[in-house]
């Protein structure tokens, strides 16, 4: 079936974004829209889960867009040991003040690195769960708020390797979106040779923008119209999963919402006041894909997910939305 997301092109970046996407692509070559998804869960405050076979840059994508940003980095990398308050800090006795001191753990960062996710347990990965959907962390009683802004970026080996814990459906549904980065094309493989055979990009790469100014760009998108047709469009495309008959557990609320919000930031990064159809239809294998169970017949005659939908994309009426860019 084909990938109806192939035909969608965006024309040009907003004029504030597009020196952030220049600056990654020094690093990361060739990859336009995994870039416009980094930056559209960025704004949209959400997260992103990328899945793919090591070595494609999945690391380097996300150290790029901290130095980009300007933001406090910090990395998890998870392993089968790892335990659930080395994420989120632990409480230390102070002899000389003769109590316990909170000391934070790598999840109190702006842009986090969640590498390898899902090669640590279960009980580990729920510890971020709180800190995806609350932006806080709990412990000892006490709640802490996380830095602002604040996006995970978690990387994940496909779930056939040895090794790994699929994550539960609980935890897949705090991020606004799952995605792989892919293999280069041959020309942009050799530009990668080329442009590493010195030094790395990244460590010639600097911050073009502050912590306050995606805060701003936060608040902006907020503000970006989405017409009342186009709200229906995604709630159709959202209710239509609970009914397919290949789907055991369709997508919830939360998801309808996440493509809305998704919807706003690519639309801003475009550089528009207003969604567009074609915004929904991009996002959508991106958004939904994680948040759907296909039923055990479908898995056994080849199905997956993003045929799922792609077939909803193509049976739901795209709405035509009249005087759209008033």
């Amino acid at each position: 079936m084909a990938d109806t997301t192939k035909a969608i092109v965006f024309d040009g970046w907003h004029p504030e974004i597009e020196p952030v996407v220049r600056n990654v692509q020094r690093v990361i070559v060739g990859k336009d829209d995994v870039i416009r998804l980094v930056m559209t869960a960025l704004l949209a405050g959400g997260h992103c889960l990328i899945e793919d076979v090591p070595g494609v840059g999945k690391t380097m994508l996300v150290r790029a867009t901290a130095k980009t940003l300007g933001c406090h980095f910090r990395r998890i990398q998870f392993t089968p040991d790892l335990l659930p308050s080395d994420v989120t800090g632990v409480s230390i006795y102070n002899q000389k003040t003769q109590s316990f001191e909170f000391r934070t753990g790598p999840i109190f960062g702006q842009v986090v690195l969640a590498d390898e996710i899902n090669r640590t347990s279960p009980k580990t990965q729920s510890a971020l769960l709180q800190a995806l959907e609350e932006h806080s962390v709990t412990a000892d009683g006490e709640m802490f708020d996380l830095p602002q802004p604040f996006i995970v970026l978690a990387t994940e080996n496909p779930i056939e390797f040895e090794g790994t814990f699929p994550l539960p459906e609980a935890q897949l549904d705090r991020f606004l979106l799952k995605f792989q980065m892919g293999y280069p094309s041959t020309q942009e493989e050799l530009k990668i040779l080329e442009g590493q055979q010195k030094q790395h990009p990244i460590e010639s790469i600097g911050p073009v923008v502050d912590p306050d100014t995606i805060l701003r760009w936060r608040s902006t998108v907020r503000e970006t119209r989405v017409d009342d047709q186009i709200a229906r469009y995604i709630v159709e495309l959202v209710q239509r999963t609970r009914s397919h008959h290949d789907v055991y557990l369709g997508a919830s609320p939360r998801a309808s919402l996440a493509l809305f919000r998704a919807a706003q930031a690519l639309a801003f990064i475009a550089g528009r006041t207003f969604v567009v159809p074609d915004d929904v239809r991009f996002l959508a294998p991106f958004v939904l894909g994680h948040r759907i169970l296909l039923t055990a017949d479908a898995r056994l005659s080849g199905m997956n997910v993003r045929d799922i939908v792609n077939q909803l994309l193509q049976s739901v009426p795209v709405p035509t939305v009249q005087g759209v860019n008033k």
